[in-house]
């Protein structure tokens, strides 16, 4: 398919992440994850929950569809049922983010957002994240802090997995023996090369990586006429 913006992978790829996820709550962060959240839900997860991030149940085009309390709202966190996409100011080979600060915790060279929900989040729902811009800054060797958890340090805890992180370069997932990352899928247009260049470790790399697949005529409709006419995607990932 021709014309299809390296945002719109990015989309697809994110929209993949709550492929057939039947009826949890979708919690994506950032642009490109809601659209990617509210195109899951017009085609291949017509079942998934959408929130304002308030109180409400909504539909793909904002209108609502029910009310979520408060009390609700954390039985689905704390069971399982539901799957964040969130963001990383950096992210390790073993999905360990950190949103919280550069530099040491008692003196940083730079406060972030702050650890927030990312460890109820990590250890109690699956959690995948999306990275707009791919570089050595963001996959690190060893974050500064560790505010979403990964694996090597989520033993025992029931609902942790990492389904997925998604960045403008491509996808990368966890299924590796010692669950330490993996390139799953490159964005056309994007080498290896470019991966390595600009990833702070060492990936697993199959023999063989696939493209991210491209969006069907529908979804590409859904995409640009739809979800999301005014082009905002391009705001995140402009290529």
């Amino acid at each position: 398919m021709t014309g299809v913006t390296r945002a719109e992978y990015c989309v697809i790829a994110c929209a993949e992440a709550w492929r057939d996820a039947g009826e949890i709550l979708a919690s994506p962060m950032g642009l490109i994850p809601s659209v990617g959240a509210r195109l899951a839900r017009l085609t291949f997860s017509p079942d998934l929950l959408l929130t304002d991030g308030e109180a409400l149940l909504v539909r793909p085009d904002g209108t609502v569809e029910g009310w979520l309390p408060y009390r609700q709202h954390l039985a689905l966190v704390t069971g399982g049922r539901r799957h964040v996409m969130m963001g990383a100011s950096q992210i390790d080979r073993y999905g360990n983010q950190n949103i919280s600060c550069i530099g040491d915790w008692a003196r940083p060279k730079r406060q972030l957002l702050g650890v927030r929900g990312a460890p109820v989040n990590t250890l109690n729902n699956p959690t995948s994240y999306w990275v707009p811009r791919h570089s050595r800054r963001v996959f690190v060797e060893k974050g500064d802090l560790v505010c979403g958890v990964g694996y090597d340090h989520a033993a025992g805890a029931r609902f942790h997995r990492i389904p997925r992180v998604v960045s403008d370069l491509g996808v990368f997932d966890f299924a590796t023996p010692d669950r330490s990352m993996r390139l799953a899928s490159l964005h056309p247009g994007v080498s290896i090369a470019d991966v390595q260049e600009a990833t702070g470790f060492t990936l697993i790399v199959p023999d063989e990586v696939p493209y991210t697949r491209e969006p069907t005529a529908e979804e590409l409709k859904l995409i640009r006429e739809v979800i999301d006419p005014g082009n905002s995607r391009a705001r995140e990932v402009a290529a």
